[in-house]
């Protein structure tokens, strides 16, 4: 019976992995090819392999939605966001793992609950509050509202990832006179930095994104993310599917670059946060 067990064959593993691989890159290789048709092609054939490869739609594409201007924004948001909600994730993280602070657990388990509150609970009263602060229409007063969204999850996996780390440097830099900055920033975060990559990939990600938000507190065209490109494509009685195919696959294009480059890594600092919680 053992002898069976271990000669099983791995056919059906491999099976359902492709059958998920065709759910995850399917919709995919349909939104490319549908980026290089027409909108009359993708209604007779919204599935199939293009007739006419028109190349021409990325770069109508790229003037109609005015992605010089979008990426541009996306890119201040998106980095801003991660500078933000590290430097807040990471300070609380520490304090939480290492300073031995009474009811730690209660407040992690608090930032865990914060994950799975819906944001858009609190979007119409917070955007009274932004326009009495003058902070509509600005990237600052977006960025602030996307700290305070990502920074509970960041700083439960930063705090996952930190409360495991060895004591022995701790209490050798301790010995040596070392404060808690020092601690903090000379040990924890070069032996913690799997985690911030890890962090800051999924805020960025999720950043890139994000669009009701968006949408809602930068009313001004000049100042919207890339998210809010596809717009542009909506007519008063349809919407051209080629130029909103081709603007998709730009906007995800970066992000699935970045995700190849750094898969490894981000892998790494998620199982690693996961075990270590």
């Amino acid at each position: 019976m053992l002898a069976r067990q271990r000669t099983a064959s791995p056919i059906p593993s491999y099976m359902i992995l492709i059958l998920l691989a065709v759910f995850a890159i399917g919709p995919l290789v349909i939104l490319i090819m549908n980026s290089v048709k027409s909108t009359a092609e993708i209604g007779r054939n919204p599935i199939g392999f293009p007739e006419t490869v028109i190349l021409q739609n990325f770069a109508d594409a790229w003037q109609e939605g005015n992605y010089a201007t979008t990426i541009r924004n996306s890119v201040v948001l998106t980095f801003g966001t991660i500078v933000g909600t590290l430097t807040i994730a990471g300070l609380a993280a520490y304090a939480l793992a290492r300073l031995k602070l009474k009811g730690a657990n209660l407040i992690a388990f608090y930032f865990l609950v914060g994950t799975s509150v819906p944001a858009q609970l609190f979007m119409i009263p917070l955007f009274f509050v932004w326009r009495e602060l003058g902070l509509v229409n600005t990237h600052i007063g977006l960025i602030l509202i996307y700290c305070g969204i990502y920074s509970p999850f960041s700083t439960y996996l930063l705090r996952s990832y930190m409360i495991s780390l060895p004591e022995e440097f701790v209490e050798a830099a301790k010995i040596d006179g070392a404060s808690n900055w020092v601690i903090f920033r000379h040990i924890i975060m070069p032996l913690s930095w799997p985690g911030f990559l890890t962090a800051g990939l999924v805020v960025g990600l999720n950043v890139w994104n994000e669009f009701l938000f968006a949408i809602t507190f930068l009313p001004g065209t000049d100042q919207r993310p890339i998210a809010t490109s596809l717009f542009a494509f909506q007519a008063r009685f349809g919407r051209d599917w080629g130029l909103t195919s081709a603007g998709s696959v730009i906007m995800v294009l970066p992000i699935i670059v970045l995700f190849l480059m750094l898969q490894r890594r981000f892998m790494e600092g998620l199982t690693a946060g996961g075990l270590k919680a």
